[in-house]
């Protein structure tokens, strides 16, 4: 059946699928189905160009197709990753990387190294040396969302 489809609609599935995943990427942009479009559009291309070949089989297409992909996919990243541009704000949406630094209040004691320290409206767990609620710590780190902290 599958070879029937291929043979029925010949190189102009690649072009439409290309398309269809163009579209895609403009309905649910990430630049994802973008470099599996691309390489549908070169694999409709070869198609045309070379489609009356014994060699150019869909079997063949379809595994150009995949090494097209992941191609287009290596070299989309290194693209993409190269346009990255520094932030003036590097720490934006690391609330816990922005509070190192900060001397706060123990909201809970730290009993076998674990408590509890209000800071702003927001209760954080915190890791430290045992200290009584109430003492005045200094924020020195972060570790998977608990705020590592030391007397202050």
């Amino acid at each position: 059946m599958l070879e029937r489809l291929f043979a029925e609609l010949g190189p102009w599935n690649w072009i439409v699928l290309g398309l269809i995943l163009m579209i895609f990427e403009v309905a649910a942009p990430g630049i994802f189905f973008l470099w599996f479009g691309i390489a549908a559009l070169i694999v409709g291309s070869l198609a045309i160009l070379f489609g009356e070949f014994s060699w150019m089989n869909w079997q063949i297409q379809v595994i150009l197709f995949l090494v097209l992909s992941v191609i287009a996919v290596f070299i989309g990243r290194r693209l993409i990753g190269a346009t990255d541009v520094e932030s003036d704000e590097p720490l934006l949406n690391r609330r816990g990387e922005q509070l190192i630094g900060q001397v706060v209040t123990l909201e809970e004691a730290t009993i076998n190294g674990r408590g509890r320290a209000r800071i702003g409206d927001s209760l954080w767990r915190v890791t430290g040396p045992d200290l009584a609620a109430g003492t005045r710590v200094r924020i020195t780190g972060i570790d998977r969302g608990t705020l590592v902290v030391e007397a202050a």
